[in-house]
This record gives structure tokens, C-alpha cells and sequence, in this order.
């Protein structure tokens, strides 16, 4: 059990990392809820984020994941180190440079104002340049330094959005001729938001100093070769990714709906990260385990067991936020006129949970060096984005983006199966698995889509109790075993 106790001291210590991030992003959407002056401009900031998250996968092109896989296998660490930070930062520069240089041209081919496109090109600039000096402390398992640059770059960013949208405007209506009227502009909460963002990067990365500073400045081109090999089919991956996630957004406004219902549907969408922050903290603290056990006699069995309590987990919350859901649109979605997009939640929470199910049954093509499949599988789920968005935002706006998730989602899952037990074989309990993902969705429907049940809590309680007495049931002799073990003297 030592092994699944470090797997879970490491996921905890992670998960805080991300489980922090995203209590801030809980507390950014009401602000930007609150404080953006109406829904289209909630539909502006949330389509320049979905850019954000683009051009992020695009710069770090599976350099990420490839530091990971040599850093393990090869015996030169320092040298896996200096080749990956010496790519990213001669591209990083690189991009920072065109980016600035058409700035304009991309202003007017997207309809984003060329400040926005200033700032969001410097943010995606110093979040690329940090993407290694985080791998390795993850690799040299650093946890707590990792949680804590991670958590002192989401405070900032809160603190700063906090300012500039709530206090600012109070001081200088208090001293309109203070020291603060030179940094406050009317009607910029837009452009305070990507400030915000950008100071917290930049805060960021001079943590992240040293990393640069001691490393010796030499460039394997050997090395760099096998990485960039076996990275670009993790670049065609994260696109895929990208697209699945958050290129809704750029679609939606592609095909004119309007930026009001862009800035609902993003809003309410923010309601499903709960499922989102428990994906998150699962995979950042289980890649790294995925390939140090890849050796042991048991690896499959252990997989198969990890991702049973993953469902597990999952299930569970995926019901319970379902469950709650009109309890948690209030904090969360502060202004009622957003609420009519609240429908889309629980499939996106659902399409959360198959991914998070996909991120499990993927281990097989990383493992043995086929991350190509993985691109394949996740260019399949893109194409599936692409072509039900372009079919059903005509008719149904952007509940059709949510039903392009979940079918997207759903068939990554079914498919990355369908193919490991043929070429990595690990004996999933298929049966146990189905039961818990099925019987959550079953409750979850009931207490969603039955108007006499929507607000009857007591029928919403019971199902949870019913769901937990189920997993209960079915893993009663593994918690009493747990319970009944004596501790080591």
C-alpha cells in the first residue's frame, strides 16, 4: 500500500496546486460577473482566453511531456534540462517578436483590439518561458515549491483583478485627482483583467530565475531530435485539446452568435470545473507515477486499480455538483440574467469525467512510445468538435458546442480503450466501472431533468446517500481490509 500512499501524497500536494488556482478562477467569475459591464463583455474576455489556452499548447509544442519521458531514461538529466529550456526560449522569443510585430494584422483578422493582442502575446510569452522550470520540479519531486510559485501566481492575479475592478474606481471617485487617477481608465475592465494576468506571469517567472541562471547554456541536437520526435505527436494532441475544450468559444463567435450568450454560456460553464479541478490534480500528480512504475511486474493491475477509484471519485462528484447545482450557480454566476445558459453544466461536467476517464485508459500509448495514437485519438475528438459545433450552432447556439464536448469526449474514451487492450492489455473491473458511471449519470439525470425533483433537496440527499451506500457495497471488503490494517510499529 506504500505505493498508492506516495501516489497519494503526491496528488494531494498537486491537487492543492490546482485545487487553489481554481478556487481563485471560482472567485474571478463572479467578479468578472459582477464588475464587466454587461454579458458581451464576459463573451470578449472568454473568447481571448480561449485563444490563450490555443497559443499556450502551441508554444509549449510536447516539449512538457518529452522533458518528462527523457528526463527518466537518460543518464545526461542536466543535459534533457538545458536542451528543453534553451528550445522553449529561442521560440518563446521568437513568437514574442512576430506576435508584436502583427500585432495589428491579427487585431483586424480577429476583432480584437491590438492592445488585448499586446498583452495576451507577453502573457503567453512568460507562461512558456516557465513551462520547464515547473517540469523540473515536478520531476525532481519538489511538490511543495511547485504549489507554492503555482498558488503565489493565481493571488497575485486575483489580488491585482481585485484592485483594478473593485477598489480602483472607489479611490478615484473618492480623490479624482489622486495619485491612483493616473493609472485608471474608464470603462477598461478588459484591459485591467489581462494587466492583471500579464503582472502575475511576469512575477512568476522572476521566481523562476535561477532555473535559467544555473543551467549550463549547452544544446544537444541529438537529444533535442528525440524530443521534438516524440513531443510533436503530443502537440497535435494538445490542439486536438485545445479545441475540445475551450475553441467553442472562437467558434460560437465565428459564427456570429452573439458575444451576450457567449459570455452566459462561459460563465455557467465555470459551474463544471469542479470536475475539471479533480481531472486536473489527478493527472499532474499520476503522469509522472504512470512512467516511474512502467517497470514493475504489477503496473497493469495497478493502473486497473487506480482508475476504478478515479470513477470512483469522479462519480461521486459529478452527482453531487449536479445535485447542487442551483445552490452553486448563486455564488458563482452572481447576476440572474445569466442563468438561462445553466443547462449546459451538467454536460459539461459529464464530458469532464469521460475525459478524466480518457486521461486514465491513455497510459498504454505513452508507456510504450506510440504517442502518436494518442494524437490520432485526440484529432478524431477534434474533428468531432468541429463538425457537430458547425452542425448544431446554427440550430441550438451554444448548447450545441456543450453536446459536441460530451460526443467528442465520450468517443476519445471509448476508442483509446477499444485500442490499448489490444496492444497494452490491463484488466480494467469493466463491470464495477460501468455500474458507478452509469448509476451517477442515472441520479444525476433524475435530479436535473425532472422538474418536481429540480428543487425537492430532500429526493436530491437520498440519491446521495443511495450512491454512496452503493460504493460502499461494492468495495466493502476493501475498506474494512484498509480499516481492519494494524500500523506498523
Amino acid at each position: 500500500m506504500s505505493l498508492y500512499k506516495n501516489l497519494f501524497k503526491q496528488t494531494l500536494i498537486y491537487g492543492l496546486a490546482t485545487v487553489f488556482p481554481r478556487i481563485i478562477s471560482f472567485i474571478l467569475n463572479p467578479l468578472y460577473v459582477v464588475y464587466l459591464p454587461d454579458r458581451g463583455k464576459m463573451g470578449e474576455v472568454s473568447i481571448i482566453f480561449s485563444y490563450l489556452v490555443f497559443f499556450n499548447v502551441v508554444l509549449s509544442y510536447g516539449m512538457e511531456t518529452a522533458f518528462f519521458r527523457f528526463y527518466n531514461t537518460e543518464e545526461n538529466k542536466k543535459s534533457v534540462i538545458s536542451t528543453s529550456t534553451i528550445s522553449l526560449f529561442w521560440s518563446s522569443l521568437g513568437f514574442l517578436v512576430l506576435g508584436l510585430v502583427f500585432r495589428n494584422t491579427l487585431a483586424d483578422w480577429s476583432g480584437i483590439k491590438a492592445e488585448y493582442i499586446t498583452y495576451t502575446v507577453w502573457i503567453l510569452t512568460l507562461d512558456a518561458l516557465a513551462i520547464i522550470p515547473f517540469s523540473k520540479l515536478r520531476a525532481e519531486r519538489k511538490p511543495i515549491k511547485y504549489a507554492a510559485i503555482k498558488m503565489g501566481n493565481v493571488t497575485v492575479n486575483l489580488l491585482l483583478t481585485l484592485f483594478f475592478l473593485a477598489i480602483l474606481p472607489k479611490l478615484v471617485a473618492l480623490n479624482p485627482n489622486g495619485i491612483f487617477s493616473i493609472i485608471y481608465f474608464e470603462n477598461y475592465q478588459i484591459g485591467y483583467i489581462f494587466i492583471s494576468l500579464l503582472m502575475a506571469s511576469l512575477a512568476t517567472l522572476v521566481v523562476l530565475i535561477p532555473n535559467y541562471t544555473k543551467i549550463a547554456w549547452t544544446f544537444d541536437k541529438v537529444l533535442w531530435k528525440k524530443m521534438m520526435t516524440y513531443g510533436l505527436p503530443i502537440l497535435f494532441a494538445g490542439i486536438a485539446f485545445a479545441i475540445n475544450e475551450h475553441f467553442d468559444k472562437i467558434l460560437l463567435d465565428w459564427m456570429h452568435v452573439p458575444k451576450a450568450d457567449i459570455g452566459a454560456y462561459s460563465a455557467c460553464y465555470k459551474i463544471g470545473m469542479f470536475m475539471v479541478l479533480f481531472r486536473t490534480a489527478y493527472t499532474l500528480g499520476i503522469e509522472p507515477f504512470f512512467f516511474s512504475h512502467a517497470a514493475n511486474e504489477n503496473a497493469q493491475q495497478t493502473y486497473a486499480t487506480i482508475t476504478k477509484y478515479f470513477v470512483i471519485f469522479g462519480s461521486f462528484i459529478c452527482l453531487f455538483v449536479i445535485v447542487f447545482i442551483d445552490l452553486l450557480k448563486q455564488p458563482l454566476v452572481p447576476r440572474a440574467e445569466y442563468w438561462y445558459a445553466i443547462k449546459v453544466v451538467p454536460l459539461i461536467v459529464l464530458a469532464n469525467f469521460f475525459l478524466g476517464i480518457y486521461t486514465n485508459l491513455s497510459v498504454w500509448y505513452k508507456l510504450i512510445d506510440r504517442t502518436k495514437v494518442g494524437a490520432y485519438i485526440s484529432l478524431v475528438g477534434a474533428a468531432i468538435t468541429l463538425i457537430l459545433n458547425w452542425l448544431l450552432i446554427p440550430s441550438m447556439s451554444y448548447y450545441g458546442s456543450a453536446i459536441a464536448t460530451i460526443a467528442a469526449y465520450g468517443s476519445m474514451m471509448v476508442i483509446s480503450y477499444k485500442m490499448g487492450q489490444k496492444h497494452y492489455p490491463i484488466p480494467y473491473d469493466f463491470n464495477k466501472i460501468f455500474s458507478y458511471l452509469g448509476l451517477s449519470i442515472l441520479f444525476s439525470a433524475v435530479s436535473f431533468y425532472i422538474p418536481s425533483l429540480r428543487e425537492n433537496y430532500l429526493v436530491k440527499f437520498a440519491l446521495l446517500a443511495l450512491f454512496l451506500y452503493f460504493i460502499y457495497y461494492s468495495e466493502k471488503e476493501t475498506l474494512l481490509r484498509i480499516i481492519k490494517r494494524k500500523p506498523k510499529q
